[in-house]
């Protein structure tokens, strides 16, 4: 290298050693849509398979250290699965990420959990979250990761308001259970499966839950949880601007939630919102242990193979946090201040266009990784050998994953 392609590469190295991306638990399991669920041969049935599948992406990337867990679908005994964990974490090197508690699958949340309008449903839920919560201290997991289904689909046949001293009272209650190094993540989202109201429908009404719960509760942003053409990284400025932002749900989509991987359809998104993120970190703003933003994927892999669409997820957002990382935010912020909008779009635009991918492989040469994750993985065999492996066994297929 010459010193200038050496100094491109250290600045590269640097950004890269400090971007970690949480991977999910049902990444790696056989999902589908709401019209029927769809079997690869390959996808994880239990949770040592999920964790191995884990620990292969992050042997691949070298950005995927935590795995997120879905206590209905990972810790079906709760409390009870804690030491098995304990075991997969040791065995796999990967350790336990957000805790993700399951309050839209039982048949008694139909009309909703946390905001029920029956008091026993309600304080069911509840307990849910707070073993949710107990979970997390044992694993040493610092994110509750909160997701309610809870909504009406019809006028009138809910009551909007009281629903919202339903949630707000229990949110206050899991709060106050949450251990001093512990956050809860709440997560918005305008519809679906509720689609008159949702009852924590935009970033708006999860601050307000959040500043009403306590200081360790922030906003989790999900990039599929918004209307057609939302400005996401509008929303995300605010967040920031707010101290409220806690973490994301990377993912890509069409027309809703899709959950496609990340950066298939609208990777200039994913960079715009990235840019705000580095804009913020590089401003001079030190982060204590409970603000830092937590970057989490959480995608259906449908008919991708698991394992490769979580690797191409991975590369995708490491180049894509590479790239917004290098904009040289001094001459930007000269531009923008002197009204130069095409200099401005340009220098903007022309962060997102640069081919950071040789710089991405030099990067993993110099940790001992391959260049070319995906390319490794279909070397190494390991794709074909689990394939083998788990074909005998019958296909997990009787619930989501």
């Amino acid at each position: 290298m010459n010193p200038s392609e050496s100094a491109q590469f250290d600045q590269a190295a640097q950004i890269l050693d400090r971007f970690q991306i949480e991977i999910p638990s049902w990444g790696f399991a056989n999902t589908g849509t709401r019209f029927g669920k769809f079997v690869q041969t390959a996808a994880a049935s239990t949770l040592e398979e999920k964790f191995k599948d884990a620990a292969e992406v992050h042997r691949l990337t070298g950005a995927t250290p935590t795995l997120a867990l879905h206590v209905l679908w990972d810790l079906p005994h709760g409390l009870a699965d804690v030491s098995e964990v304990e075991a997969l974490e040791r065995a796999t090197g990967i350790r336990s990420g957000s805790i993700n508690p399951n309050l839209f699958q039982d048949q008694e949340y139909k009309f909703g959990s946390l905001c029920n309008p029956y008091d026993d449903i309600r304080e069911s839920a509840l307990q849910h979250l707070l073993d949710s919560i107990e979970i997390g201290k044992r694993l040493h997991c610092r994110d509750i990761s909160l997701w309610l289904a809870d909504g009406s689909n019809y006028p009138g046949t809910q009551s909007i308001r009281r629903r919202i001293d339903w949630l707000q009272s229990a949110l206050q209650t899991a709060h106050q259970h949450l251990a001093r190094d512990q956050r809860l993540l709440v997560e918005y989202k305008p519809f679906e499966p509720a689609f008159y109201h949702t009852d924590i429908a935009d970033w708006g009404m999860a601050a307000h839950l959040c500043r009403e719960a306590g200081p360790r509760a922030f906003v989790l942003v999900d990039t599929g949880h918004h209307y057609l053409s939302q400005n996401i990284e509008q929303i995300v400025a605010w967040l920031l601007h707010l101290d409220l932002l806690g973490g994301f749900h990377f993912n890509d989509r069409r027309y809703a939630d899709d959950d496609l991987t990340l950066g298939s359809i609208d990777p200039y998104q994913i960079f715009r919102i990235f840019h705000e993120l580095c804009q913020h970190s590089q401003s001079g703003l030190t982060e204590g242990p409970l603000n830092p933003i937590a970057f989490m994927i959480d995608q259906s892999h449908n008919l991708k193979g698991k394992i490769e669409a979580m690797i191409q997820t991975v590369v995708t957002a490491q180049e894509l946090w590479l790239k917004a990382s290098l904009v040289d935010f001094e001459k930007l912020t000269t531009l923008q201040h002197s009204c130069d909008l095409v200099a401005a779009e340009e220098l903007f635009r022309g962060a997102f266009w640069r081919d950071v991918r040789p710089l991405a492989a030099a990067w993993r040469e110099s940790k001992g990784m391959a260049a070319d994750p995906l390319a490794a993985l279909r070397e190494g065999g390991y794709v074909e050998r689990i394939t083998r492996e788990r074909a005998s066994r019958e296909a997990s297929v009787g619930s989501y994953a």
